[in-house]
């Protein structure tokens, strides 16, 4: 991993924290009642091992969290090794985590497609490019309506995302 790229990443994340807190105050406070819609921007991820054939890995994402906490969802990313992939899952937000209003917990468990070729052995179960996944996460939120993410992604790594709600 290069530290130009975790300084990049820092700086990205870090813009879009300031830009989401200038905003704030011209925001309705809370996502409605409902439920509410999540774009995910994620835009690195760090690797446990380090591997010559890794890529940076970008993540665009959209879900749906109901007010009872459960997720469903979708996300489009390039993999570890270059290949347009995608993840579709359910899941379940827990807030209020060790009485904080802030942190969060989420769980999801879904199909990700993409993992093909001479790469379909990197994920596990791997049948035809689809294979099983179950990601946590842990989050904090800046605003009601933005979040900061970092979602273990097994035994390749962790990314870290910014969310926000509308």
């Amino acid at each position: 991993m290069k530290i130009c790229n975790v300084r990049r990443a820092a700086a990205v994340l870090a813009a879009s924290a300031c830009a989401s807190l200038s905003a704030y105050a011209a925001t309705p406070s809370d996502p409605p009642a409902e439920g509410s819609w999540e774009l995910v921007v994620a835009p690195f991820t760090h690797h446990w091992h380090k591997d010559a054939e890794h890529r940076q890995v970008v993540l665009l994402g959209l879900e749906r969290i109901a007010s009872d906490g459960s997720t469903v969802g979708g996300a489009l990313f390039r993999n570890s090794f270059g290949q347009l992939s995608a993840y579709a899952y359910y899941g379940h937000e827990w807030n209020d985590l060790l009485g904080s209003d802030s942190l969060y917990f989420k769980l999801s468990g879904g199909i990700i497609y993409g993992y093909r070729g001479r790469f379909k052995d990197k994920v596990p179960f791997n049948v035809g490019g689809f294979s099983p996944a179950i990601i946590p996460a842990i989050g904090w939120r800046l605003t009601p309506r933005d979040a900061i993410q970092a979602a273990v992604l097994g035994k390749a790594g962790v990314t870290f995302s910014y969310n926000r709600r509308f």
